[in-house]
């Protein structure tokens, strides 16, 4: 195969069909662009579970005198020392506990006034209304409902609160988020698809007659196809190109630069966790388009 020829065809068919040619990189860019930021999305919430998840905590609060009178749970009063003592040895006898601290009334009290000072209620709070209660760390956040089954409607327990179920709802919006991505990532990659199609169709009409020379005299299908195909593949490398250059932008100024000083809370994925993704999307861009050009010139290339 003469490679100063193909390279020469796929430069006449890049140059006939410049429009739809640059059509096909865009779409690819962009289809590509969401699909690696669909993964990197997913991965990010994977992080934020981790890192949270480890953090949380079960808390298991104690009846008061208060909640006596006024909460069905605590009906047969405020939890007492004997109560109190069983659940910590029970605690520390749980394979699933890592650590567990407890916190008082007054203890309770101090937290409250340092977070909600602002708040024109926490004057009006005395540390007798507080609740006393045992915060739990679980060697598993995932194996909660053993403390729950455990210890609720016990008598001196009030409720037992996994602080993970406070954080599933952010979870499942950028769970939710992440699905919406993939649906308009999977739309625009049937754009490109179609895009290839039709730019290879075109690019095979407007050649015929040399295909048609190039059968005559021998050449095999393959020498044929082979310069479509390298065009197909080329618009999508440079697609692709354009998409890891908007994956590593949206990294460097969007995350780094701005969320991160933003949102201190949250702890975002690293340079490691792109820079594995773009060998996935440059894959992608380069195979997809070829194949999909080899496939539309099995049936509409014939001379």
């Amino acid at each position: 195969m003469r490679a100063q020829f193909v390279l020469s065809e796929i430069g006449v068919g890049l140059r006939r069909n410049l429009t739809m040619t640059f059509a096909v990189i865009v779409s690819v860019a962009l289809s590509l662009a969401l699909a690696g930021g669909s993964l990197l999305a997913r991965e990010q919430v994977n992080t934020m579970k981790g890192y949270w998840y480890d953090k949380v905590q079960v808390s298991i609060y104690l009846c008061n005198k208060n909640d006596a009178s006024s909460d069905p749970n605590c009906a047969k009063g405020a939890v007492t020392e004997p109560q109190k003592k069983k659940i910590k040895s029970e605690l520390d006898e749980m394979n699933v506990v890592d650590k567990v601290y407890y916190e008082s009334s007054d203890a309770a009290y101090k937290h409250y006034k340092e977070q909600f000072k602002d708040s024109p209620l926490a004057d009006s709070l005395t540390p007798d209304q507080m609740q006393e209660s045992y915060r739990v760390k679980l060697n598993d956040p995932t194996k909660y409902q053993v403390l729950q089954t455990a210890f609720s409607g016990r008598d001196g327990v009030q409720e037992v609160q996994d602080q993970r179920s406070l954080l599933e709802n952010l979870f499942n919006l950028l769970n939710g988020m992440n699905i919406a991505a993939l649906c308009v990532m999977a739309l625009m990659l049937v754009v490109a698809l179609l895009l290839i199609v039709n730019t290879v169709r075109v690019s095979a009409f407007s050649r015929r007659r040399e295909t048609g020379i190039m059968r005559l005299v021998g050449a095999s299908s393959f020498y044929i196809q082979m310069p479509f195909i390298l065009e197909a593949a080329i618009a999508g490398l440079i697609g692709a190109g354009l998409a890891c250059v908007l994956l590593l932008g949206a990294k460097y100024f969007l995350i780094d630069s701005w969320l991160a000083e933003k949102i201190v809370l949250i702890n975002f994925i690293g340079w490691d966790a792109v820079i594995k993704v773009l060998p996935f999307v440059v894959a992608v861009g380069v195979l997809m388009p070829a194949i999909a050009a080899f496939f539309t010139l099995r049936k509409y290339l014939r001379v």
